[in-house]
């Protein structure tokens, strides 16, 4: 055999045990505690619950929490932390502004699969004092309550296109007239230039707080 032809060999035969012990590291069976905890969190369902804080760390919770998903790998089990927020008027020295408030100060909202197993992985978090629900145990959100604090994208059928006048029929500009500028569809959010405050001013509102008005 020539030398080159040699190489070829050698180079092939190197490339087919390199493949080998992929498959092998593809193909390694699971044991059976990672089958039975597989198989377990497959059977539980994704909801949404409300953990209690203490005043004023609902960002040190949730910070921590995420913390906590990542240290103990629990990305399939904890998926969303929320601190609810919501626009709200302001005013100071006599002007008025715009602002994020939180809608629900003391706690946020986590959207897990819940099992006992989490428990104390939860409830250990530096700035989380408990679940909310009977005698502090988990009581998931019903799927009207995801609804009504917008957990949830929600799918809205509407006939707004950029250049409509819309008028906004909830929130903290309730009432107020404006143009829509854009719309996303995908996100169920309109952008709409309404005047506030003596100026024209952009806001984001969701597709289903507002109502498409004759010209």
């Amino acid at each position: 055999m020539e030398e080159k032809d040699l190489i070829a060999s050698e180079e092939t035969g190197e490339t087919m045990e390199n493949n080998q012990s992929t498959t092998l590291v593809e193909d390694k069976e699971l044991s059976d505690d990672e089958i039975a905890y597989k198989e377990f969190v497959d059977g539980l369902e994704a909801k949404w619950y409300v953990l209690h804080t203490f005043s004023g760390y609902e960002n040190v919770a949730k910070e921590n929490l995420e913390t906590v998903v990542e240290k103990f790998n629990l990305q399939d089990r904890i998926f969303e932390i929320v601190i609810p927020m919501e626009d709200v008027v302001e005013e100071k020295n006599g002007k008025k502004k715009l602002v994020q408030r939180k809608a629900m100060p003391c706690y946020i909202l986590v959207k897990m699969k819940y099992a006992d197993d989490l428990w104390h992985n939860v409830i250990y978090t530096r700035g989380i004092t408990g679940f909310v629900g009977p005698k502090g145990r988990p009581l998931a959100l019903t799927e009207e309550e995801v609804i009504k604090l917008r957990l949830e994208k929600i799918k809205v059928e509407v006939d707004i296109v950029p250049g409509d006048n819309v008028e906004i029929i909830e929130g903290a500009l309730n009432s107020m007239v404006g143009k829509v500028q854009t719309v996303n569809v995908e996100d169920g959010v309109a952008s709409i230039s309404v005047e506030m405050f003596g100026r024209d001013t952009i806001v984001d509102v969701q597709l289903s707080q507002i109502h498409k008005i004759n010209a």
